[in-house]
């Protein structure tokens, strides 16, 4: 393990023995804390929305259920975060579709390149019935987790420290990080790149080091994360949309009273529109900022030629998620 991490978790353990446990009710008679983990930094759209759905579940508790939010990875990279929240250490955490992906398989489906007709049918799909029993296989078989709500992530698209990717050959030779879990890493191969699956705190160091030659990620996190600064080539190929996840401790939510877990899941997904707006204002203001910081930002030559790639990865996928999918794209 690395020494970074042992320090990170050593940290967070002591701080864990001198705070009140997780999902317990505090010292104040009725008071329940909860501990919400948060990748990026205070000011990114996930971040603030995390802070509304805080402020959402305190005002229809009266103040009784108080979540803090901790941003920036403090307690962790996704996959930590994850383990911590099996063992109640966290109560909640805002990660990524494809690090919960490993333990609710159904999720795959959400990450099928150029799956949803455009933003709004996937909000059809994540807001209805589709989207609500998804959420209900994160708890599915013991992984440990309950599923809460979504977020906005926006399209993502693929960026490089070489060379503008016009077309899907430019691809070829290239070293692409992506997400561990999840089915980008037959994408990125199929367009005849590497794909290495690295931790997303991780990435910016491998990418000035020479280690990988660049990834696949939204506008706003591109911006937010300071990866134009060593990979300036950004093309919009927007191959997927995959929504952010909120997601909680089965443990910790075991100790709450039914009304307590409804509230939550119910207040999770009452701040998607919160958080949707936030991505929209933060997006515009991340292009903008790209664009003057001398990045290269480019459309494909031939969208088609991009999807044109695809059909095997789908034929490739088992029977229950090219079912899943065909619903997702009957849905009008």
């Amino acid at each position: 393990m690395r020494r970074r991490t042992i320090l990170a978790l050593l940290a967070f353990s002591i701080f864990t023995l001198a705070a009140a446990p997780s999902g317990a009710q505090d010292s104040k008679p009725g008071i329940v804390r909860l501990r919400l983990a948060e990748l990026h930094p205070a000011d990114h759209p996930t971040a603030k929305a995390d802070y509304e759905f805080a402020r959402i579940v305190r005002e229809r508790s009266q103040g009784r259920i108080q979540i803090s939010v901790y941003t920036d990875s403090v307690l962790g990279q996704e996959l930590e975060v994850l383990e911590q929240l099996k063992f109640g250490a966290i109560d909640i955490a805002r990660v990524s579709l494809a690090a919960v992906s490993t333990y609710a398989p159904r999720l795959d489906a959400l990450q099928m390149p150029y799956l949803y007709r455009d933003e709004d049918h996937m909000w059809k799909v994540l807001k209805g019935e589709i989207g609500k029993e998804l959420l209900a296989s994160v708890g599915a078989k013991g992984t440990g987790f309950v599923g809460l709500g979504w977020f906005e992530a926006g399209s993502r698209s693929f960026y490089d420290s070489r060379r503008p990717l016009r077309k899907p050959s430019d691809l070829a030779g290239l070293r692409i990080r992506v997400q561990e879990g999840g089915v980008m890493d037959e994408l990125v191969q199929a367009y005849g790149a590497s794909a290495l699956p690295m931790a997303f705190g991780e990435s910016y160091a491998a990418i000035l080091r020479g280690e990988v030659d660049g990834a696949e990620n939204n506008y706003s996190t591109y911006y937010s994360s300071g990866h134009y600064q060593v990979a300036k080539y950004y093309t919009l190929t927007e191959h997927v949309r995959i929504p952010e996840i909120i997601v909680g401790s089965a443990l910790s939510f075991s100790e709450l009273p039914a009304a307590d877990r409804e509230l939550i899941a119910r207040s999770a997904m009452d701040s998607i529109d919160y958080q949707r707006s936030a991505w929209r204002d933060y997006e515009e203001k991340a292009a903008v900022k790209l664009r003057a910081a001398g990045v290269s930002i480019e459309y494909p030559a031939d969208p088609a030629a991009w999807r044109a790639f695809v059909a095997p990865i789908y034929a490739a996928q088992d029977a229950p998620t090219r079912a899943l999918v065909a619903r997702i794209r009957a849905l009008k």
